[in-house]
Formats: structure tokens, sequence, C-alpha cells
């Protein structure tokens, strides 16, 4: 083969899938990777609690500008639970998307 058929093959097909087993440690990776993913839900629970602790603050006492910062909070809160509650999912679902690009 030329050197121009291998690189086009090489960029068509490199021949490189994910599988378990090859490199040690993957199981203290996972549960490295778990325990961040539950530190961030367990702060995120934290900051909605406080975020919505201003907003109803600032409903109260008449300050708008505590009040739009509370409803930012608990938007960004809420957000940040889904991505991490979905991190498994979205990673999965754009992986097996990624398979499939020829």
């Amino acid at each position: 083969m030329q050197l121009t058929q291998r690189i086009q093959y090489l960029a068509y097909d490199p021949g490189v899938r994910p599988r378990e087993g090859g490199l040690p440690g993957l199981e203290v990776l996972k549960k490295v990777m778990g325990s961040i993913n539950l530190f961030g839900i367990v702060a995120v629970v934290g900051a909605l609690a406080i975020s919505a602790l201003v907003w109803a603050w600032g409903h109260h006492s008449g300050g708008h500008q505590a009040e739009q910062n509370g409803k930012k909070g608990v938007t960004v809160a809420a957000g940040c639970a889904l991505l991490l509650g979905a991190a498994n999912g979205i990673v999965a679902f754009f992986s097996s998307m990624g398979t499939q690009v020829h």
C-alpha cells in the first residue's frame, strides 16, 4: 500500500474501540468519579437552599436585587442538578452517536 492509501485508511478506521480491562485502576476511577458526582449533587442542594432563602428574603424585604439573584441561583442550581443527574445518560448518548459516524 502506498503512504496516501495508508493515511486514508487510518483516517477512516483507526481500529480503536473502548473496552474494559485495558488499564489497571478502572474500578477506582469509577468510584472516584461517582464520589465527585455525589459531592456535586450535595453542593447543589446547599446552593439551591441558600438561593431559595435569598429569593424569599428579597421578596419579603422589598430587595428586588436580592430577589432576582435568588431566582438566578435557584435556576442555576436546578440546571446543575439536571446535568449532574443526567451525566451518565448524556455521555452514553453522545458516545453511541459517535460510534455511528463514518
